[in-house]
Parts: C-alpha cells; structure tokens; sequence
C-alpha cells in the first residue's frame, strides 16, 4: 500500500475520533477492537480490516447526516428571524 494512503487514512481515523469526541478506548469500544489497533491506525503503522473499515465509513455517513441536519436547522432558524423583515417592504 502506498505511504500517501497511510498517511491518508491514519489522518482520517484520527480527525474522525477526534470529531466524535472520542478517547482511543471509546472510539476501539465503538468498532469492536482494541485501543491498541486503533492507536496504530492513527500512527500509519497498521490499517484497518476490512470490517473496521465498513465501521468507520458507518460513522462518516452519521457525522455527514448530522451535519446536514444541523445546516438544515440553522436555515430554518434564519428563515424565521428573517421572515418579519420580508413582510415589511
């Protein structure tokens, strides 16, 4: 495997934990492994299964769903506050 995809998907295991605000052993919790493995994930050492990796991308869709939600929302929240200065001119 090529160091740019080390590199690639160490950073994205880490940002991923980090944005879940997760220590190394509740994120391990989360996808059934050890805080071990995912500290190697992190340091580019080791790569996760192929299990562990349909487990992470589970996570990025919820995050991604998440987000979404939340701009949703906050348009909502903008259509709102907005609305009484619509009606005056």
């Amino acid at each position: 495997m090529p160091i740019s995809q080390t590199i690639k998907t160490s950073e994205l295991v880490r940002e991923l934990r980090s944005r879940l605000g997760l220590t190394h052993e509740q994120f391990a919790g989360k996808l059934g492994v050890t805080f071990v493995s995912v500290n190697r994930w992190e340091n580019g050492k080791t790569h996760p299964s192929p299990v562990a990796q349909k487990l992470l991308e589970a996570l990025l869709v919820q995050i991604g769903e998440s987000i979404q939600g939340l701009h949703s929302q906050e348009r909502q929240v903008v259509d709102l506050l907005a609305k009484p200065f619509k009606n005056e001119g």
